[in-house]
This record gives structure tokens, sequence and C-alpha cells, in this order.
């Protein structure tokens, strides 16, 4: 009974850790066609602003996780305006009238990797220059819940069901606004969209602003509960990856899938080996995936969705 109790806690601290780390990515990725290697950064932001908000300004913890989330979504258009949207040539020494030609990193997957690798060597850095080597932390609240000679942490299960909720705003926005139509729009017919009046730059703009918020989001849910260094975006940055391979296009039903997937595989294999085992099997399942299901889970439900369609 207790072990069960205890695979069931792992599995849900799991799964919350690995939506929320994956979500803010995979609508980047999904959308954009942009892998951001700085995510595990942007996470950082939304925990450094959230912990210096609450320590320092003395902030209700959620009001301080808020301002962490919208500052995150600030710097995140900055990227977006500066480094993603045009600032790198598009091709070494294309020219033209003299001049490199820009252009933006939206579907250029190795230029993308390479610029984000940049930024977030700098903000680690900067980080480490600014703040030093870690600031105060925040105490984690809501207690533990005790059963027979163990305990787990209240905000840990909390923050599972957060994750729920998060999947659900992010599947209303996409499926019931304005903003939802254009972006799936611009992902299915980047120049179809164009001609028919959508303003596809604004709509991976206010993307990347999206993407970025949740993952300050996840750095501002998760300040309570890590270490507050600068390398910190490391430990998320494996299980978002893996998620977003595991889960396929489908932004929303693929990371809920991955994360229930791969949270049962982390709960089941840290609970009898260990963390560090756990971590080594969600890489297994990564390439398992690739090798079997290229396309991630969300990917071979379609195709053999389009199949049947094509059998009737």
């Amino acid at each position: 009974m207790v072990n069960g109790l205890n695979l069931a806690l792992q599995f849900l601290d799991s799964f919350a850790f690995i939506v929320l780390a994956a979500a803010g990515l995979a609508i980047i990725f999904g959308i954009m066609g942009v892998i951001n290697l700085a995510h595990g950064e942007f996470i950082l932001v939304g925990a450094y602003a959230t912990t210096l908000a609450a320590t320092q300004l003395g902030l209700p913890l959620v009001v301080a996780m808020a301002v962490g989330t919208l500052v995150t979504a600030l710097f995140g258009l900055v990227v977006e305006r500066t480094i993603v949207s045009g600032a790198v040539p598009n091709a070494v020494g294309q020219r033209i009238a003299g001049r490199d030609v820009m252009e933006p990193l939206y579907d250029r997957l190795a230029d993308s990797m390479v610029a984000t690798f940049g930024l977030s060597l700098v903000m680690v850095q900067g980080a480490r220059i600014v703040f030093g080597n870690s600031i105060d932390q925040i105490a984690t609240p809501l207690g533990e819940i005790a059963y027979g000679a163990f305990s787990y942490s209240t905000y840990r299960v909390v923050l599972s069901g957060v994750s729920i909720a998060v999947l659900l705003v992010v599947y209303y926005v996409f499926t019931r606004t304005d903003y939802g139509m254009r972006a799936r729009a611009t992902i299915q017919d980047e120049e179809t969209a164009k001609a028919l009046g959508v303003d596809t730059e604004r709509t991976y703009m206010t993307t990347f602003a999206v993407g970025s918020g949740l993952a300050g989001l996840t750095g501002a849910l998760f300040a309570p509960i890590v270490s507050m260094q600068p390398t910190l975006g490391d430990q998320f940055l494996v299980e978002a990856f893996v998620a977003v391979v595991v889960g396929g296009p489908s932004v929303v039903l693929g990371t809920a899938l991955s994360g229930g997937v791969l949270g049962a595989i982390n709960a089941v294999f840290s609970n009898l080996f260990g963390t560090f085992v756990g971590r080594i099997m969600l890489l297994v399942a990564a390439m398992i995936a690739l090798r079997f299901l290229p396309e991630g889970i969300t990917g071979f439900i379609e195709r053999v969705r389009t199949r049947r369609q094509e059998g009737a």
C-alpha cells in the first residue's frame, strides 16, 4: 500500500515536471520550427524573477510568480524581435546588393539551435556575473503529506493539478480563440494564411512570447523547490526535449501523452533504482521513439487515422 502510494506520488511529480518543462518548448517548436536550446535559461529567468520579487520586494508568492511569468514573456518578446525574427544571415556569404540577406530563424533548425545555444551561454554567465553562484531560496509552501513512516511535499502534488490546468488553458487558447485559429493556420500553410490576411509575423511574435511565458511560469512554479543557481535550467532541458520528441507535432495532446508515458517510466525506474536511472530511461524512451515512432505518439495516431479514412 505504502509503495503504491509512493509510486503514485512520484508519477504525479514526474508528470507535472515533464508537462510544465515541455509546454513552452513544444509551442515554440511546433508552430515556429525553432529549436530553443535556451529554453532552460528562460525557465531560469522565471525562477530568478519570482525569487527576487518574493525575497527582495516582499511580494506574496502568487503575485511574485505572476511577475516571473510576465518578465519571462517580455524577455522572450525581446529575443524574438532581436534574434529569432531576422537578425541572422540566412546563409554564409549570401549577399544582395552588397548586404547580407536577413531572414528569420523560423523552420531553420540548425541555425536556431546555434543561435539559442549561444544565447543560453550568455544568459548563464550573465546570471553568474550579476547574481553570483546562488541567490536566496523561497521556502516551500503548503507543508507535507504524512502517510505511515513517510511524507511527501504537498506543493509537489499541487503542481500536478497545475500542470493539467496549464494544458487545458493552452488547449482552449489554440482551439477557441482567434489567435489559436491564426496559429493553426500558420502551422498548416503559412503562405495560404498570409494570402487570407493572417499577419504571420505577428503570430510568430505572439507565439514566442506565449512559449516564453510558459517557460517562465515553469520557473516560477519550481522556484520554491529547486536550487537557485545559474545552471538550474539544465535539469529541465533534457525532460523537455524528450517530451517534445516523444509527444510529436500536437502541442497539447502530445505533451499530455508524453507526460503520462514518460512520467510513468521515470516514476517506476526512479522508485526501483534511483533518480539517475530514471533519467537514463527517459533517454532510452526517446531513442526508441525516434526509431519506431519518428513522428512521435500523436504523429503515429494521425497516420493511423488517415489510413483508416482512406480505407473507408
